[in-house]
């Protein structure tokens, strides 16, 4: 029913079903680990007004599981990617796996998966920092290059005045740079991978 995912590392789709509404898969040296991508398999959808909780454990110094609340997946959302690096220092929440003996050593973290009603989901408060911004990383770049790139042609800005006649080089208006960088903004706005076509 589930998948999980982790960069460098095999799809795991074997969870263990330590219960019947609850799926756990380990991740072996999670110390290593900064995402973790959870999806549905498109298998099995959950039933009608059921979806998925994704819990991140990970033992205390005692060796005891610290569960944390990392957001949800459901059949309108079969996927998500979450960011577990900064949330092993974390306090636990309330989890529902607490009463259950699942089998665990000490550098294997354990991501869980309870399905449990919409409604109840939709009242739940993720650990913060463990989702990851909506603003996908190549567009992210893409926005810091323009920015850079603007600024770093605007800081050579002269006034006509000001230009020394060379004649072994070529002007552009800054006026050209500048619309030629609010278009792609725009373009990039709309489609971030317009430049594919």
């Amino acid at each position: 029913m589930f998948g999980c995912l982790v960069a460098g590392r095999l799809v795991q789709t074997a969870a263990q079903q330590v219960a019947e509404d609850k799926f756990v898969f380990d991740l072996p040296d999670y110390e290593n680990i900064n995402h973790v991508v959870v999806f549905m398999l498109g298998t099995v959808p959950f039933p009608e007004g059921m979806g998925g909780s994704v819990y991140f454990s990970y033992p205390d110094s005692n060796g005891m599981p610290v569960w944390q609340l990392l957001g949800f997946v459901t059949n309108g959302k079969p996927s998500a990617i979450f960011k577990i690096s900064g949330l092993k220092s974390g306090e636990g929440s309330q989890h529902p796996f607490g009463a259950m003996n699942i089998v665990r050593t000490p550098s294997v973290a354990q991501i869980g998966i309870s399905v449990e009603l919409l409604d109840s989901i939709a009242q739940q408060t993720p650990v913060g920092n463990a989702a990851v911004s909506s603003v996908d990383s190549f567009t992210q770049f893409t926005q810091k290059m323009l920015d850079n790139f603007y600024n770093f042609a605007s800081s050579f800005a002269v006034s006509q005045a000001q230009m020394t006649p060379s004649p072994s080089e070529v002007f552009i208006p800054a006026s050209v740079v500048l619309k030629w960088y609010e278009n792609f903004q725009r373009r990039l706005a709309q489609n971030p991978l317009f430049w594919k076509t």
